[in-house]
């Protein structure tokens, strides 16, 4: 089976460029985009209300070995909003501090 790793906003059903050839290396991508702030490009949502909404980050694994991509799995990671960044349980990079 061969996989591919994306990133997608769960809220507005958008998939952000970029493939990745691991959950670590996505991941590692989703802990950049938290870094910046929430109504900033890439993570200012996409809606017109968007000062009221935010995005919630997933992986999305896929297996690209057909003609056609299978979805595997979606990992909730984070959400950021005007309300801060609020990690999914297991994904926080706190947690690996202590």
């Amino acid at each position: 089976m061969a996989r591919l790793f994306k990133i997608d906003d769960e809220f507005h059903a958008d998939l952000l460029d970029g493939d990745f050839p691991s959950f670590e290396a996505a991941l590692a991508q989703v802990r950049r985009l938290a870094a910046l702030p929430w109504n900033s490009e890439p993570n200012q949502a996409l809606c017109i209300n968007w000062q009221d909404c935010g995005r919630l980050y997933q992986i999305v694994e896929y297996d690209t070995a057909g003609p056609y991509w299978t979805e595997i799995k979606e990992t909730p990671v984070v959400e950021i909003s005007r309300q801060g960044v609020i990690w999914r349980e297991g994904f926080d990079p706190a947690d690996d501090m202590r």
